[in-house]
């Protein structure tokens, strides 16, 4: 791990993955891709302004780059899937394939535990064995699926390289500024009569695991989740907002109302986003303790405060 590269280095975990490598002596260089620049500065740290999808075969071969950290990613859903599943799964072919052509030496994909679905029969809790199902009706889960079932596809011919792919739960920590984190931080918070706690994992957690995957130099794969869940209920009243069950008639009435009409303010998600709230999908990081002897310093709950800490001074 001399030279890594970070696509997505401008975003939320890219930015803070960028950081903390940037404090590790055996991390020599540091290379960013993003479509915007970094909004700090980073030692040691070469930035190109490129799209996923664009060519990064003279980037790679430039720089002499032997650990690729694949975070770019649109996460927020769109109204056009059809861009939205090209720059997830066309960027992320892109990536792969440059990577086993200049046989870079360990490949991170920082895939989500949305890849295993929001369905009414998961496993309690899902291990990396349990069966990935995905939403077909839910973009950024449909193609988490559909990319990791690609993989040994792109990347056929180079067992040489060494891969690993973490699937996180909800990431939290004072940077969360998602979808999910702008709804909860409403005044009155509309959700499915039945929900389903939801569990997290704080920012710092995931990024010391990811350096040390990289340093231990791990493969396969690792869910990534705190201990614990949280009820909608103390979610909604650590923020100060209002908890309104609705039926589900009337919710996916107005939710689908708001979204085709692109009325953003009262909701970011397409109806299909709901089943994640319904559902449970909680992941077991048993292995990913017992293998990298991890403890994390955040259990869900103190993750989920450490964001309520942050929000009510933003």
């Amino acid at each position: 791990m001399r030279t890594v590269c970070i696509t997505g280095a401008s975003g939320y975990i890219g930015s803070k993955i960028a950081l903390f490598l940037s404090r590790q002596k055996e991390v020599e260089h540091i290379v960013g891709l993003d479509i915007r620049p970094p909004r700090q500065a980073i030692p040691r740290f070469r930035f190109y302004q490129c799209d996923v999808r664009d060519p990064i075969d003279g980037i790679l071969e430039e720089n002499a780059v032997d650990t690729m950290i694949h975070t770019a990613y649109v996460l927020p859903p769109i109204h056009d899937k059809g861009l939205m599943e090209d720059i997830n799964v066309g960027g992320t072919k892109n990536v792969l394939t440059a990577c086993a052509r200049h046989r870079v030496e360990h490949v991170l994909y920082t895939s989500s535990s949305t890849a295993y679905g929001f369905h009414p029969d998961n496993d309690h809790p899902l291990t990396e064995t349990s069966r990935l199902r995905g939403n077909d009706d839910f973009t950024y889960s449909k193609n988490k699926r559909e990319i990791e079932l690609a993989i040994p596809v792109w990347l056929k011919g180079n067992q040489d390289m060494r891969l690993t792919i973490l699937r996180p739960c909800f990431v939290v920590g004072p940077g969360f500024n998602n979808p999910l984190a702008r709804y909860l931080r409403k005044k009155i918070v509309p959700l499915p009569r039945r929900t389903e706690a939801l569990q997290f994992v704080h920012e710092d957690d995931l990024v010391r695991i990811i350096y040390l995957v990289l340093r231990d130099r791990k493969s396969g794969v690792y869910n990534v989740g705190g201990d614990g869940v949280v009820p909608f209920a103390e979610m909604a009243k650590k923020l100060g907002g209002l908890l309104v069950p609705l039926p589900d008639p009337v919710l996916t009435f107005f939710n689908a109302i708001a979204w085709n009409l692109r009325l953003s303010f009262l909701s970011e998600f397409p109806n299909p986003a709901m089943n994640m709230v319904r559902y449970p999908w909680v992941v077991s990081s048993e292995k990913l303790k017992r293998e990298l002897d991890y403890t994390y310093q955040y259990t869900s709950r103190a993750a989920f405060d450490d964001f309520v800490a942050w929000a009510r001074k933003s």
